[in-house]
């Protein structure tokens, strides 16, 4: 298990307190920064339960990745590209994996072991941006998901995911915008918080998770809610 290095978070509250007022307030309200990463034995392990859960309800992913990794005992549910390559396709279907996601699963296997994708440790010394430009390669991997492996499992302190529909409804709020935020607009906004972006993101995902205050007009005078 590669150590994970932790963010700096007394420094990062302070620069972005005097970076961004608005922000500022939003950290006040909300309260300490308490992002936890997710241990992984490695970059496939990571990306491979990635795959399984996207585009599904928590706990119908968790029932699959545990099938599939349940047919690999002697793994202890670490797997490895060589159990998926030399599983006949029927069989992690039977697991309930889709067809894409088998694709996806097959990609990223062979990907691993030409080297396209990093190890943990080859990960640690290398820049956000590089490493996504490899994840993207892979079928099934995009940039939000290679932005989440940089955030949850490597700890990287400076990821902005624009793309990423919380921190637009976050910003949205924060910052009283009356049509849905632009990526532009958030990059731009962003560059201020930067180096501890992923902070910032992480207070923008609590914000979006705030209860909507109810307006006391009446209901033909109230806004529609953005989000």
């Amino acid at each position: 298990m590669v150590p994970v290095p932790k963010i700096d978070t007394e420094a990062a509250l302070v620069h972005l307190r005097a970076k961004d007022v608005v922000l500022g307030r939003v950290i006040d309200r909300i309260g300490p920064f308490t992002l936890e990463l997710q241990k992984t034995p490695s970059t496939f392990g990571a990306l491979s339960e990635a795959i399984v859960y996207q585009q599904l309800n928590p706990k119908a992913a968790s029932t699959i990745f545990g099938r599939v990794s349940g047919l690999f005992p002697e793994a202890k549910g670490f797997l490895e590209p060589e159990h998926i390559l030399s599983t006949p396709d029927e069989e992690l279907r039977a697991a309930g994996l889709s067809g894409a996601k088998l694709l996806s699963l097959q990609d990223l296997a062979r990907r691993t072991l030409e080297g396209t994708v990093p190890t943990l440790r080859q990960a640690q010394r290398m820049e956000d941006e590089e490493i996504i430009r490899r994840l993207v390669e892979v079928r099934g991997i995009g940039r939000w998901t290679a932005q989440m492996f940089l955030m949850f499992r490597l700890g990287r302190p400076d990821v902005l995911p624009v793309d990423d529909f919380g921190i637009r409804k976050g910003f949205s709020i924060a910052f009283k915008t009356r049509e849905p935020p632009r990526k532009e607009d958030i990059e731009r906004r962003g560059k201020h918080w930067a180096p501890y972006r992923s902070v910032a993101s992480w207070y923008l995902w609590r914000m979006a998770e705030q209860p909507e205050k109810k307006s006391s007009a009446p209901v033909s005078k109230q806004r529609t809610p953005i989000g």
